[in-house]
């Protein structure tokens, strides 16, 4: 049995940061764990790269071949149908180096419609299901972006769209949130009170929008369907926090034999 975490969310929001910080978490605490890139645009990384798309498909190729130079989204797309299409091939035998109970991590690039609605990651998921992984979606959203009500429910819609997408155990996490200046704000949305963001809401919208106010409220509230998770990569407790929400979320360690330490007892003198 293998682990996986899928590292998704928009452009942005910290993706690679936080592949990188949990990298050094767990070199820290003597844990192996593989990032795997799957950014064919990215070009600088803090940690060891174990699997880089980039050895399978560049962008700087595809540019020359299509002669999209400015259009960012066409290409990448394009690369990861490219991937899609070489699932059992090239990927297979990426992962065939290391062993079923490794813990892997994929760094997925930022365009938010690869996880909305387009089916390259799902059937990149369905294909690590395949090879007995247990896989879990980690959402990642800057927490600078929950300034106001709005914001938090179209973060929240945008979420749920991934996770209708995927379907896979899922953890939402807010973050760079050593980089937030009143928590105090935040904390609201991490445990929102229904009735206080219905008004915000509806103080903020045309009339003509309470019903629809009314039952996107109520979708995050009755079904608490969306929730997220604060994550500050200045603090060690954090980062141990969200790991183990994700370890919990894809069964990591519950099939580990149980470790007993022995103790002598003391020689009476």
């Amino acid at each position: 049995m293998g682990y996986a975490q899928l590292v998704i969310g928009p452009a942005g929001s910290g993706k690679s940061t936080y592949c990188s910080s949990l990298y050094k978490h767990c070199e820290a605490v003597g844990r192996t764990i593989h990032i795997v890139n799957l950014d064919p645009a990215a070009e600088n990384f803090d940690y060891p790269v174990a699997i880089d798309i980039r050895e399978l498909i560049s962008l700087e190729d595809v540019m020359e071949e299509l002669g999209l130079v400015f259009k960012v989204v066409g290409p990448l797309t394009f690369m990861l149908r490219h991937l899609e299409n070489n699932l059992d091939d090239w990927l297979t035998e990426e992962l065939d180096n290391y062993l079923d109970d490794d813990y892997i991590v994929f760094d997925c690039p930022g365009q938010i419609e690869l996880f909305s609605h387009v089916p390259v990651l799902r059937n990149f998921v369905e294909h690590l299901k395949s090879k007995n992984f247990n896989v879990c979606a980690v959402y990642l959203l800057d927490s600078q972006f929950m300034t106001d009500v709005t914001k938090f429910i179209s973060g929240c819609m945008a979420s749920l769209s991934a996770m209708v997408q995927l379907e896979l155990p899922h953890v939402n996490i807010l973050s760079k949130m050593d980089l937030v200046s009143n928590k105090r704000d935040i904390e609201d949305f991490l445990n929102p009170e229904p009735q206080a963001l219905l008004s915000e809401l509806n103080q903020r919208m045309a009339p003509q929008f309470a019903k629809l106010n009314k039952s996107l409220i109520e979708l995050v509230d009755d079904y608490s369907m969306v929730s997220f998770l604060p994550l500050d990569l200045r603090k060690e407790s954090s980062i141990r926090y969200v790991l183990a929400q994700i370890d919990t979320a894809i069964q990591f360690g519950e099939d580990a034999d149980v470790k007993v330490k022995d103790f002598d007892p003391e020689d009476d003198d």
